[in-house]
């Protein structure tokens, strides 16, 4: 972008970025599990230290399969693996480092837990990914630069040929001293480059441009979500390159990923000369902690906590990554089980109806006949299928007219990203009587999906009014829906 273009050039284009193919796929998932499980679960610990024996790795029921099954009967469509943690510990058989599954009494040194949930999730249906933690804590060539990244390039290699498609490679930035007093300055470029070639449609998050951290690990989540933003974002969580490295003004001017405001009209006008799609992933753990501990047995996140992370992610433009930390059996606690079978009972009961359907629907505007109104009752189903008005056009309204009068307290919302976020602000209103129309909700911006829930309301006639929009807006979904539980 160029300082001699005005405003409106600046929201046409910015309305114009889109994700990839691989974003689209990602972003398609919704929600997913993060599996936490090594040596620290032995030792009761949150970081290792990387001088663990392998022996202390030994859990006496492991069941990948019941990984998966926990991970579907919540709903959720793919499993993050943590291949390796901090402590250096891998749960393959690496050729590189004797710090393995191989050196410990599980399945005598013959197994390899990778490939057992790699090979659980296919059989599943659901996705598999893969966390290598940079930060490495066994490894002796860990801060001498050149050899360490020459070695972490090989374990990432192992992982991204040996265990089938990827849909996921996650990073951090964690980055410590190595036994050498030595600061590991992380190749990213060519971890990227490898990703890229070995697995293209695997996107790459947190410390990566594909995927960005939501900010926090507490499951928090913005009023606002854009996945439009700062082209330097992308760089945000390389924990050094973080750092100030001079006095020059332009440190202060950065978007950070705790802002809150990360891509209003303000932001991009202010603090970008280029834009990026970098969607947003929120993560957090069913328990206070990443690994198992008996401990927090009682502490389980109450299904209305998960429900409400739900909401504001899925429902708030990002995915949910969801952590589950299995025991020392090797199996996810049955308290975690039980709270992840009830969130998955509600959600299915919640939104497998849509309380739309057979619904007529009206627009203030449309562009032709392609993106006419009625396409928004596909809620989803067609990729390319939506509603919007003519070009400039960036208020307007659609309205549903509902067979008759239905209960609902959740409206679903969903624009067509692939041609760009462009939602700012809008209104929803049921019609009470004849032509009294109320307000149930104000929203910002919908990007791939909002959920908007309020309490219940009876009507026939609800309108979606959009009272700001970059360029113009569109929409491929405008569905109703009963959260009442039914058996929970």
């Amino acid at each position: 972008m160029s300082s001699t273009q005005s405003p409106a050039d600046w929201i046409k284009m910015a309305a114009q970025v889109s994700p990839s193919e691989r974003q689209l796929r990602w972003q398609e998932m919704e929600f997913y599990a993060f599996i936490h499980f090594t040596v620290n679960t032995f030792t009761d610990r949150e970081w290792g230290t990387g001088e663990e024996d392998p022996a202390i790795f030994n859990p006496s029921e492991l069941s990948a399969e019941q990984w998966v099954t926990s991970c579907r009967a919540a709903g959720m469509k793919g499993l993050i693996l943590t291949c390796k943690h901090h402590d250096g510990f891998c749960l393959w058989p690496s050729r590189y480092t004797d710090h393995t599954v191989a050196a410990s009494p599980w399945k005598e040194g013959k197994g390899d837990l990778v490939r057992e949930v790699a090979d659980a999730c296919r059989e599943a249906g659901l996705k598999f990914g893969v966390y290598l933690s940079p930060w490495d804590r066994h490894e002796a060539s860990y801060g001498d630069s050149e050899r360490y990244n020459t070695f972490f390039l090989s374990q990432l290699r192992e992982l991204l040929t040996n265990y089938g498609d990827i849909f996921c490679v996650w990073f951090d930035g964690a980055c410590g001293e190595g036994p050498n007093g030595k600061r590991q300055v992380y190749d990213w470029d060519a971890y990227y480059a490898l990703i890229r070639e070995l697995q293209p449609e695997a996107v790459i998050s947190v410390c990566g441009p594909d995927v960005r951290w939501c900010g926090n690990e507490a499951g928090h989540t913005r009023e606002s979500e854009w996945s439009v933003v700062p082209a330097h974002m992308q760089d945000n969580e390389k924990i050094q390159e973080q750092s100030q490295q001079v006095d020059d003004g332009e440190f202060a001017r950065r978007v950070n990923t705790q802002d809150s405001d990360l891509g209003s009209r303000d932001v991009i006008r202010n603090y970008a000369d280029k834009l990026v799609w970098y969607p947003a992933e929120v993560n957090t753990s069913i328990r206070p902690g990443w690994f198992y501990h008996a401990h927090e047995d009682d502490e389980v996140k109450t299904l209305e906590e998960l429900l409400s992370v739900y909401h504001g992610a899925v429902g708030g433009n990002a995915c949910f990554l969801l952590n589950l930390p299995p025991d020392r059996r090797g199996l996810i606690h049955e308290n975690d089980v039980g709270r992840l079978r009830e969130m998955g009972s509600v959600l299915r009961a919640t939104f497998s109806e849509n309380l739309a359907a057979g619904a007529q629907a009206a627009a203030s505007e449309t562009m032709d006949d392609a993106h006419g109104a009625s396409m928004i009752l596909h809620s989803g189903e067609l990729r390319d299928v939506y509603w919007c008005p003519p070009e400039g056009t960036e208020q307007a309204w659609i309205e549903l007219l509902l067979p008759e009068e239905r209960t609902f307290d959740r409206v679903m919302l969903m624009e067509h990203i692939q041609s760009g976020q462009r939602i700012e602000r809008f209104t929803l209103e049921v019609c009470e009587g004849e032509s009294l129309w109320r307000d149930i909700y104000t929203g910002t911006v919908v990007g791939y999906k909002r959920i908007c829930c309020f309490p219940k309301v009876t009507a026939r006639r609800v309108r979606l009014t959009i009272r700001e929009s970059r360029w113009y807006p569109t929409l491929s979904t405008f569905s109703l829906h009963n959260s009442e539980r039914k058996g929970v």
